[in-house]
């Protein structure tokens, strides 16, 4: 799991729960990063229609959709979080031996599956269910 998706859910469940326009850096503080990163991930969710942005000294991040709607797939897509996914691959497409050179291909094919199922799973939470989670 990305660092960039639990970032934008943490975002999205705190802004849904004081429902009010954050900074950066209020929103920073509460999940312990810093507001440069909070404004990266920001503009993913902003051009995924997920929140709103106002300008200025009175400025920040504002979540306006309804919370029972919004699912962890879409944020999950937002950010382009990727759960499972391989940084190396063994063998080389190059090599004459057919294990060898087919293994990589086959591995990104079972991440691919694996990968849908856990977005499959993410549709069925909702940023509500993170919020009832915590305040219940």
């Amino acid at each position: 799991m990305t660092a960039t998706f639990s970032l934008a859910v943490h975002a999205l469940v705190f802004l849904n729960h004081k429902k009010a326009t954050l900074s950066s850096e209020v929103l920073a503080e509460n999940i312990c990063t810093n507001p440069a990163r909070i404004r990266k991930v920001m503009v993913q969710l902003k051009k995924a229609g997920l929140i709103v942005t106002k300008e200025g000294m009175e400025g920040g991040y504002t979540f306006l959709l309804n919370p029972s709607e919004v699912t962890l797939r879409q944020v999950a897509d937002a950010v382009e979080a990727r759960f499972v996914s391989a940084s190396w691959h063994s063998g080389s497409e190059d090599m004459d031996c057919l294990v060898a050179s087919g293994m990589a291909g086959i591995m990104d094919g079972i991440y691919a599956e694996l990968d849908d199922g856990c977005r499959s799973r993410l549709e069925r939470i909702t940023i509500a269910d993170i919020d009832r989670q915590i305040f219940s």
